[in-house]
């Protein structure tokens, strides 16, 4: 059980979160991130249904444990940490492709709602920017 701090109840006791930010721990930390990516790509390309906003709720979560197991470490990150992270820009870049994807997916959803919109509205008669006056 964790020992809590006796100066505010609820937080981590110093040894605890100075281990927190152990090499080991950093590990698992980017290996949480990376399902979380691999996840939200598959989800992306597959599942309408999908939630993105939850989604990048998990992923700043999981930032923001990153950045403070990071903040006390110096020096070089040993090279499995190293490995783990090149493996995350890897699948972050796809998971940006598969975002953009989406992304313009709808972009042309929504121009072809547009123009459906503009259709079912005319009647027929001259608009004004027919005539060049709307701009």
């Amino acid at each position: 059980m964790s020992e809590m701090s006796e100066y505010r109840p609820g937080l981590m006791a110093a040894t605890e979160a100075a281990s927190a930010a152990m090499p080991g721990n950093l590990g698992i930390i980017i290996g949480r991130i990376e399902d979380a990516v691999e996840e939200e790509t598959a989800s992306i390309r597959t599942d309408v249904r999908f939630d993105i906003k939850a989604s990048n709720a998990r992923k700043s979560r999981y930032l923001y444990e990153l950045t403070r197991a990071t903040k006390g470490l110096e020096g070089d990150f040993p090279a499995d940490l190293k490995i783990g992270v090149e493996r995350l820009r890897d699948k972050l870049a796809a998971n940006e492709r598969a975002i953009l994807a989406h992304l313009s997916a709808v972009g042309e959803v929504a121009s072809l709602l547009k123009d459906a919109i503009q259709r079912s509205e005319a009647d027929g008669t001259y608009s004004a920017s027919e005539f060049g006056w709307a701009r």
